[in-house]
């Protein structure tokens, strides 16, 4: 069970809220400006090889922010539902209590961070692709 209060579950559930209502604005922005008009738009520019290629990083490079953005809302909804569940505060590997410290400055995390730094080392490079 988790040491937190109740007034600093409200702080940080607010934080959450207001996270998860900026990043579904901002999705919902790229998505209206973005999509296949703005893919047209630039390689309808396009003048050579190298000139489609930059067009193709660029709508890629928007696409891979929409997906971060999309995973963000996605831990976001998980914690608000710790916090239904009593669960939010407690680190999902080690059962220990997460410090207040690092919920206000990461609101979604699930591990404290002892066990995300050991999970960051155990996974590191993993997911990067070599030449």
């Amino acid at each position: 069970m988790s040491a937190l209060t109740k007034i600093q579950i409200d702080e940080l559930q607010t934080q959450l809220r207001n996270r998860q209502a900026k990043l579904l604005e901002e999705i919902r922005d790229k998505l209206a400006r973005s999509g296949d008009q703005h893919y047209i738009d630039l390689s309808g520019r396009v003048t050579d090889l190298g000139d489609e290629s930059v067009a193709d990083m660029l709508a890629d490079l928007e696409a891979a922010q929409v997906d971060r953005q999309i995973n963000e809302v996605r831990d976001i909804e998980a914690a608000q539902a710790r916090i239904k569940t009593g669960e939010y505060g407690v680190c999902i590997d080690c059962s220990e209590n997460i410090a207040f410290n690092r919920l206000q400055a990461y609101p979604s995390a699930k591990r404290c961070i002892r066990c995300q730094e050991q999970r960051e080392k155990q996974y590191a490079g993993e997911g990067q692709h070599s030449l």
